[in-house]
Parts: C-alpha cells; structure tokens; sequence
C-alpha cells in the first residue's frame, strides 16, 4: 500500500469525512471509472466480493437449486463455492494440459439436461477460450485485470475479484461485475442491497441478502486503477525475463493479453525447486476441485490434467515492486 500513497490516505480521507460510506459516489465514480478502463460498452456493479461476483451473476440468470454448472477443475476454490452459494450444483471438468483453462471437448461432454450455464477462469490472468455451448457464459476474470480484449465477444456476464493481491486490489474484499445486459444489471443491483427495488425505498422486490461494496473500498480502487496499467506493463516484463532465461521449463502458455496475476511453471520435482531456489515461491493451487474434501464429490469424470497441474505448479515472484536486481536473482536461478 506504502507505493499508493499519499493519494491512497487522501481519498480514504474523503470518503470519512463525507460520513457517506456505501453505495455513494466513490463507488459510482470507481463504476464509470474501471468500465473506462475496461473499454467496455456495458454496465459495472459493484459487490462486496469477487465470489458474490460469481454467485450473484449466476442468481439473476435464474439459476438455483436443480440446475447444474459446469467449471474448471483446476481452479480456486470460489468458482466453484460460487455455483454451490447459488443453491446450483458444480460440475468440475478437465482443463488444457498447455494453458490450465476449460477444456473445451470436455465441457462439451459434460452437458446434461441440468446444465445451465458454464464459468471459463482466466486463470493466472490468461484470457481462456470461451466455450460455445448454447448456454450462459459467466467468466470467472478474478485475476485478469485488464487482460480481456474488449473487441472480442464476451459473456453475459464477466466477475472480478479486488482481494488486496490482485493486479487491482483494495483495502479488503471486493467484486464487480460487467455485463451489457441491462436487465441483468439491474438485477445485480438489486440482489446486492437486499433486493431493494431502489436505494432506500424499503420496497423489496428479490430475496437476497447484502453484497455492497465499502465507499473506501471504491476510493482506493480508484487510486489503484490509475496505475493498474502501468503494473500490468510490468508484470509481463518480469514474467518475459523469466521466460526468456528458462524457455525449456514448461511454461503456461504465452498468450498476449497474459496480465501475469501469477507467473506459472509447471516442475516435475515441485519441492525440490522450491527448496533450493533462493526466493519464494508459491503454489496456486496444491489441489484440484476433484481432490478437495468438500468438492470431490461433485466429480462426474476423471480430471487427470487437472489433477497433473495441482502436482507441478510453481508461483514464480511476479508483481510491479520487484527491482531489476531481484528479477535478475530468480533469472540465474531458474533451472
């Protein structure tokens, strides 16, 4: 946070003093402000989470208890919390074995007469193919900021997450969604303050419960978008350094709107690397939906590249902070 300031203590500033602190002009201003930065003709609501992001996205298709939605198996944990909030069923499938998203064949085998809509992730911030299904298409972009061309057609609905890590993070949770349906935008708007019909009528029209975003949530997402460019700039620096001076690690494949929310290689001998690399590394994600206890029995099919992924993963240091002389260090490292 110590890189946004002191613009990030001004507006936090701002929005105290104003005493207005949900769903007042910080947070319409950070609306216009990310739709602006998106290039998107459509509409952006603001939640309280990138899952509620998901969860409300799949509530105002009509989408709920009996109906079944297909995701990725290797993802994070909220794509497929999302579905199951949504009172919906998550129908984990396998992914690519060169770029981690849907695979696009096995989510063509996995419709049934329940399936009712499909959630590609952009995992890592890699735009992923979007399946053509005949159903809903809403795109999990948690960690793909910027990274999704606007000139290339979308879902009907597209989520984001701005938990504090993200390439654009806040102070806290926070979410929003993008959609060019306005009836779904109004929905949105709605389901994420109780249902209200408008702001303050006490006129209840959806049952739902609270999803809105804090106004010194939005104020530092303010702060934080004008630089998100210039961060994304940097992050595919950093992860092009790293593949230039390794090309023989298998790499995530390369795709030109990668955002590098995590740079990702995948090693045979994950513990060793890690053990002996002298910096940290992560692992996003040790396992696949198949393999956690509270998702595995959703599985209809084997996910074996799903599964391979959560073995050989690596998280390399990928964010704008990082100087050129710590670059350097994991370049001479990298096997």
């Amino acid at each position: 946070m110590d890189a946004l300031q002191p613009e990030l203590g001004e507006s936090l500033t701002r929005v105290l003093q104003s005493g207005r602190l949900l769903l007042g002009p910080e947070t319409e201003a950070f609306e216009a402000e990310f739709a602006d930065f998106l290039g998107t003709g459509g509409d952006v609501v603001a939640v309280a989470s990138g899952t509620d992001a998901l969860q409300l996205s799949l509530v105002a298709l009509g989408i709920g208890p009996g109906d079944e939605v297909l995701v990725p198996a290797f993802t994070a944990v909220p794509t497929a919390a999302a579905v199951c909030a949504a009172g919906a069923t998550p129908v984990p499938v396998d992914v690519d074995p060169d770029t981690a998203a849907l695979d696009l064949a096995a989510a063509a085998a996995a419709v049934t007469d329940r399936t009712r809509a499909v959630i590609p992730v952009h995992l890592y911030g890699r735009p992923a193919p979007l399946p053509e299904l005949g159903l809903p298409v809403v795109e999990d972009a948690a960690q793909a900021h910027g990274a999704l061309d606007p000139n290339t057609p979308r879902g009907v609905a597209v989520a984001y997450s701005f938990y504090p890590t993200k390439n654009l993070g806040g102070i806290g949770d926070g979410g929003a969604v993008v959609t060019e349906d306005a009836d779904i935008a109004a929905r949105l708007r709605r389901l994420r303050g109780h249902g209200q019909h408008e702001q303050g009528s006490y006129e209840h029209v959806d049952i739902a419960g609270n999803s809105r975003m804090s106004e010194l949530e939005a104020a530092a997402l303010r702060v934080g978008l004008t630089r998100l460019a210039a961060g994304n700039a940097r992050r595919r620096m950093i992860a092009t350094r790293y593949r230039d001076s390794a090309p023989h690690l298998r790499w995530q494949a390369a795709h030109e709107g990668h955002v590098y929310h995590q740079c990702v290689a995948r090693v045979g001998d994950r513990d060793g690397f890690r053990t002996r690399a002298p910096f940290e590394t992560a692992v996003h994600y040790p396992h696949a939906l198949t393999q956690q206890p509270a998702y595995r029995g959703f599985t209809r099919a084997g996910c074996p590249e799903a599964e391979a992924w959560a073995t050989e993963c690596v998280s390399l240091p990928c964010f704008p902070e990082l100087t050129d002389d710590e670059i350097e260090t994991v370049c001479r490292a990298l096997p």
